[in-house]
């Protein structure tokens, strides 16, 4: 895996963070809370930009969301007891295997 698709995976993880970090912010009310999340989100978009020196846009923007998706509704169920219900399992299943499928699909490897 290169570099580029690394930074991207990273990218996508701090999008987890800052998104999971908006519940805790309280909308942005709460000191600590707000510094990590605005940290991890302009981490993220960096990580993003430098990721997208070599992995065409629409793949990279797609991965960086459908990861920060995937995860945010994984520790949604997680952290603040949201719905499993199998439908929306199959669904964040389904954008896991469209991940996987812009990965293959890429001229980047």
């Amino acid at each position: 895996m290169s570099t580029a698709w690394l930074l991207l995976i990273a990218a996508g993880l701090l999008e987890v963070v800052w998104a999971i970090g908006l519940k805790y912010t309280e909308g942005f009310s709460r000191l600590v809370p707000s510094v990590i999340t605005i940290a991890a989100m302009i981490a993220s978009v960096w990580l993003l930009a430098m990721a997208l020196k070599s992995i065409p846009v629409g793949t990279g923007y797609a991965v960086w969301t459908g990861i920060g998706a995937v995860g945010t509704a994984i520790l949604g169920i997680i952290l603040f007891n949201e719905a499993a219900t199998a439908a929306r399992i199959v669904c964040i299943g389904l954008i896991v295997t469209g991940i996987f499928g812009l990965k293959l699909a890429s001229s980047s490897s």
